[in-house]
Order: structure tokens, then C-alpha cells, then sequence
């Protein structure tokens, strides 16, 4: 049952991504059939690199290499391209649909498309460009929150949180050093890695020793992680052992107690069931059975849904990651139309939320209408007794 619903899903998605890439290909036959070299030239080019990302991803799950890794990063960033190329041939037949009651372009001749088209290839790549630069630009946001609740010793706490890195074909060695240079800059007491560590399958993590650099983060409480759906993608079973090995302590579905009292519940992620995980998910509600709330209740989930759960327990701090917010423009508004927080700080009844918009990115490394971030959260505690 489980094979039949991958095989058709992968059928739709194979399906709508070529449809758009005839879509844009017959639209870019136009204008580069200038002559019989160029049009042939085109053609070869273009269906090479859209295959890329399919290839590259089977490879990447069935033999990983440095090779597949090259044609599956090709295909990643053909993505942002066929996004951009995309919105850009619709800007151009509503513009012809106006040219049709208003007359006002010049004669469309060969000459002219070839040229349009050579200026879109421009436009297009420098826009995507932008967008990879800025997804290797991480900033470091900061957030200073007081809490109504006690604790053991000092009543100041900082919390360094990160989410989706994504390790893996794209997200390398370099990335994750960046990472942990960045988290120890902050001193932290305690680091939260809200979920997505691995981009998916762990094949290319193992070949490229990834995680080993996770290992130096230095936090006077520890670093612990909650499984985001990306685990499940790649099969937890087999991540379970990768993050064990490089010291990452995974929450599921428990309750730590930090020795200043300050309590962690470590959700599994919603996707579990859909990957074939036989545990079932338990509610928010059956995790706070017996987490006294006198202290600190700090969650981790990856996917913000459902936020008035935690409102509704009394949660303190409700972190999650997952949603990019769209890393894309403008797939951002299919974000804020799904999520009630897509990305930000937001404080419902007593509840302090923040909905990250991750380290690293899936598929293409390219961040439009967003940035790649760490936030590092000041908490200062006052007992209201």
C-alpha cells in the first residue's frame, strides 16, 4: 500500500515538473531557433540539465558519489531556475495579452525573441544569483524574553536554536563548520536543533563524514535535537545511529528536566505515521502529563501547526523550524496561507512562539524574500511568587 502511494505521488511530481519544464521549453524554442546550430544546441542543453535533478536524486539514494552529487546539484539549482523562468514567461503573455488590445510592441521578429531570450537567460540567472548569495549570508537574530516562572541558580539563560540544516549533498563540511563557529561565538548554556539535521538520505552525510564538527559545539547544557520530516524521508532507523555517533541527543516524544529545572519536550515530528513509523505520535496534552509547570516548559517542534496546543498547556517558549517561509519568493504566501506563524516571533496567551527560517535550505541553495538564520534567545526568569 505504502509502495502504491509513493509510486503515484512520484508519478504527480514527475508529471507537473515536466509540464512546466515543456511549458518553458517551448516558450525558449522560440526564441532560440535563430539557426539550425543554436536550436540544437538549446534543445540538448535544456533537457541535460532538467534530467539532472532527477538523476541526481536516485543516485544520491541508491549510489552516492561525488559525481551524483554534482549532477544532483545542478538539477537543485535548475529549480530556482525553472521557478524564475517560469514568472517570468507569465509576466511576458500577460503583457502580450494587453499587446493584443493595445498595439503597443514592436514586430516580433526572429531577431528580436532571440534577444529577448538572451536578456530573460540574464535576468534570470542574476536573480537567482542574489538569492544564492543571501542563502550563504546567515544572520544571527536575537530575541530577549522574561518568563513569569522560577528556577534553580541563576535566573538567566541563553538558548541558542537552530533548525532545517539540512546536511548532505549540498549542505557540506564548510556549511556545518560555519554552524558551530557561529553557535559557540554566543557562549550558549544550551543549543536546540529544531529538527531536519540531514537533507534526507544519510548516504551522503556518511560519505562526506558530516556531523563530525557538530561534535565541537561547546554548551554548558548540552545540544539536543527532535527529528524533523526530512529524518523520516531518509529513514530514521538510519539516522538514529548517524546522530548517536557525532553526541546529538534526540528527544521523542519525552521530557528533559535541565538541572535548573527548566523543562524540554522533545516532539516527534507529525510525519512519523507517513513514513511507515509504527509508534504512533502523542499529543502535547499526554507530553505534559506530570511536567510541572511551576518551571520553564520549552517545546520543540518542527512543524508549526496547531499552535494553540501550547496555549492552551501553558507552554512558555514553542519552537519550530520547517517552513523555510517558502525560501522562495513568492512561495512565502503558500507558507503564511498554511502556517499561522510562517517565519518569526509571536506571543499568543501566555505563549511565546518563534517559527525559524532555517540554516540551510532544501533543493536549490537560493533564498529569496527570506534569510538563512541562528536566533539566540536571552531568557531571564522571575519567580512571581
Amino acid at each position: 500500500m505504502r509502495i502504491t502511494s509513493f509510486l503515484i505521488f512520484f508519478g504527480i511530481a514527475l508529471l507537473i515538473y515536466f509540464s512546466f519544464n515543456f511549458f518553458i521549453y517551448s516558450r525558449g524554442l522560440q526564441a532560440f531557433s535563430i539557426s539550425p546550430g543554436w536550436r540544437k544546441g538549446y534543445i540538448v542543453i535544456f533537457w541535460v540539465v532538467v534530467s539532472c535533478f532527477v538523476i541526481g536524486e536516485v543516485l544520491e539514494h541508491t549510489r552516492s558519489s561525488l559525481v551524483s552529487e554534482w549532477i544532483y546539484r545542478i538539477g537543485a539549482f535548475w529549480l530556482a531556475f525553472m521557478l524564475y523562468f517560469a514568472l517570468t514567461l507569465l509576466v511576458f503573455d500577460i503583457i502580450r495579452v494587453l499587446n493584443h488590445f493595445f498595439h503597443f510592441l514592436p514586430e516580433m521578429t526572429q531577431i528580436l525573441r532571440f534577444r529577448i531570450g538572451l536578456a530573460t537567460v540574464a535576468f534570470v540567472s542574476l536573480v537567482v544569483l542574489v538569492g544564492h548569495i543571501n542563502a550563504l549570508n546567515t544572520r544571527i537574530k536575537e530575541i530577549s524574553l522574561t518568563i513569569p516562572k522560577k528556577v534553580n541558580g541563576n535566573p538567566e539563560m541563553k538558548i541558542v536554536m537552530a533548525s532545517d540544516i539540512h546536511l548532505g549533498a549540498l549542505i557540506g563540511e564548510n556549511r556545518e563548520a560555519k554552524l558551530v563557529r557561529i553557535i559557540n561565538s554566543q557562549h550558549p548554556d544550551l543549543v536546540l536543533l529544531c529538527g531536519d539535521l540531514v537533507d534526507g538520505d544519510i548516504a551522503p552525510v556518511l560519505r562526506k563524514n558530516l556531523g563530525k564538527h557538530l561534535q565541537e559545539i561547546k554548551s554548558g547544557m548540552g545540544v539536543y535535537a527532535i527529528a524533523g520530516n526530512h529524518e523520516y524521508i531518509g529513514g530514521i532507523k538510519k539516522t538514529l545511529p548517524y546522530l548517536k555517533s557525532v553526541n546529538i541527543k534526540l528527544l521523542r516524544d519525552s521530557v528533559l528536566v535541565l538541572p535548573n529545572g527548566v523543562r524540554i519536550v522533545g516532539r516527534d515530528d507529525r510525519d512519523n505515521r507517513q513514513m511507515g513509523e509504527e509508534n504512533r505520535r502523542r499529543t502535547l496534552k499526554e507530553l505534559m502529563v506530570g511536567v510541572d509547570k511551576n518551571f520553564p516548559v520549552i517545546v520543540m517542534n518542527h512543524q508549526p501547526f496547531n499552535l494553540d496546543e501550547a496555549v492552551i498547556e501553558n507552554v512558555d517558549l514553542h519552537l519550530s523550524g520547517h517552513t523555510h517561509h517558502g525560501q522562495l519568493w513568492p512561495l512565502n504566501y503558500i507558507t503564511r496561507a498554511i502556517f499561522e506563524l510562517s517565519w518569526g516571533f509571536l506571543k499568543k496567551g501566555n505563549t511565546n512562539f518563534y517559527v525559524s527560517s532555517g540554516f540551510g535550505s532544501w533543493g536549490p541553495p537560493v533564498r529569496l524574500g527570506n534569510t538563512p538564520e541562528v536566533v539566540v534567545f536571552n531568557l531571564t526568569f522571575k519567580d512571581p511568587s
